[in-house]
């Protein structure tokens, strides 16, 4: 097994030297974060013209921006990477970070129909593991398996409700897998995420859990899809299956939202449409020799990708930082672990790779929450750490 810092040293996509890609790193010297671009392995600090993430989403075309904007090279990319995993970095020295900041980080539930039903299986179960397999039997037969050519909202959907609600098998999942109106929650506070090289945390409570590997849209203020990147929804299915307002448990704890490793933002040769038809793909690699892959098409997802980003931004709901969007997953590890009928669960040292080609390479290793490095430096110190810098 790779440990984390051999497990990232590739993380770039395979046609980074077209790519616009962003991103941030903390730098010692200036005790805080800079917003760097990428180019030709070298990672660029552009913070005097973009003091943060947010405001390179928000420029007119921030492609343009991350290819012609000056600033101060502050090492390769190889060796922040390096200088990521917390046991082995030299505090004097670059390290990489989540790309976003001052976003709002929302996610997208049961977008897609694998997940839609292993969340109704959880449902079901009330959180037991042990229950899931015989449940998970029992729905297909009722629900069936081939839910993908449905509309969300269409006279189908709203038909095939109907039918389920007469043989008792309607879900509050299933509500918002094929109704009108999008799962759409809060993923943890701006600032919060961990970047590619860092660890990701599980509530040491949970006994079933599993990564969520996703497609993450960066949208500005305005509503605009500025570019993506690649996410992990860490998520405690024991916890939100006893019961569904237990999500903010399940879902925001520390460490447990991944983003990275860069945004890719759009361009003539990276467009909305190779998200709309981007391969996702999965490895878990444990220290018990357990591996898992897997992977699955965004062409599968039950939304558009800017119907979601819709129903996050508008007249309704504003959010004058922007946000980025987990757009749901699209894979639900049910392979057994330990023994049969005991389904996936992770376990500590877990390394998760979440990769498409376009996007790169999300690499992560999980550690119980109250074991990964404590967040501490939020909004109101970058603002501080920013205007002593003299960038705002």
């Amino acid at each position: 097994m790779l440990t984390l810092q051999e497990s990232i040293r590739r993380v770039l996509p395979d046609d980074a030297k077209v790519a616009a890609l962003a991103g941030r790193v903390w730098r010692p010297d200036v005790g805080g974060p800079a917003v760097v671009v990428e180019r030709g392995g070298v990672l660029i600090d552009v913070s005097a013209t973009y003091p943060t993430m947010r405001d390179l989403c928000e420029a007119a075309d921030p492609a343009t921006a991350v290819r012609h904007t000056h600033g101060e090279a502050v090492g390769t990319v190889d060796a922040i990477l390096a200088n990521t995993p917390a046991e082995s970095r030299n505090p004097t020295r670059p390290w990489l970070l989540a790309p976003n900041d001052l976003q709002a980080v929302k996610a997208c539930g049961v977008t897609f129909p694998i997940s839609m039903l292993e969340r109704v299986i959880e449902e079901r179960a009330r959180g037991d593991l042990a229950a899931a397999a015989a449940i998970r039997t029992q729905v297909l037969a009722v629900v069936g398996d081939d839910l993908a050519k449905l509309k969300p909202g269409s006279a189908q959907a709203m038909a095939l409700k109907q039918v389920l609600i007469e043989q008792g098998a309607w879900s509050q999942y299933l509500e918002v897998g094929i109704g009108p109106d999008a799962e759409i929650f809060t993923k943890c506070q701006p600032m919060a995420a961990v970047g590619t090289g860092m660890d990701a945390g599980v509530h040491p409570v949970s006994t079933w859990n599993n990564p969520e590997p996703e497609v993450v849209l960066a949208v500005s203020s305005a509503g605009r899809v500025a570019g993506a990147t690649l996410g992990n929804d860490v998520n405690l299915r024991d916890v939100e299956g006893r019961s569904a307002l237990l999500l903010s448990k399940a879902k925001d704890n520390a460490s447990s939202a991944a983003v990275g490793p860069f945004i890719r933002f759009f361009d003539a040769g990276f467009t909305l449409d190779d998200v709309r038809q981007m391969t996702v793909s999965l490895t878990v690699t444990g220290e018990d020799n357990f591996r898992l892959e897997g992977s699955s098409s965004m062409a599968r997802i039950a939304r558009d990708p800017l119907d979601l980003a819709g129903q996050l931004l508008n007249v309704h709901h504003a959010y004058p930082d922007g946000a980025v969007l987990y757009l749901g997953t699209m894979f639900a590890p049910v392979e057994d672990r330990d023994a049969p009928g005991k389904g996936f669960t992770h376990k500590t040292g877990d390394i998760v790779t979440v990769s498409s080609p376009k996007l790169g390479r999300l690499v992560n290793r999980i550690r119980p929450t109250d074991a990964c490095e404590r967040w501490t430096f939020g909004t109101s110190a970058l603002m501080r750490n920013l205007a002593r810098r003299g960038l705002i």
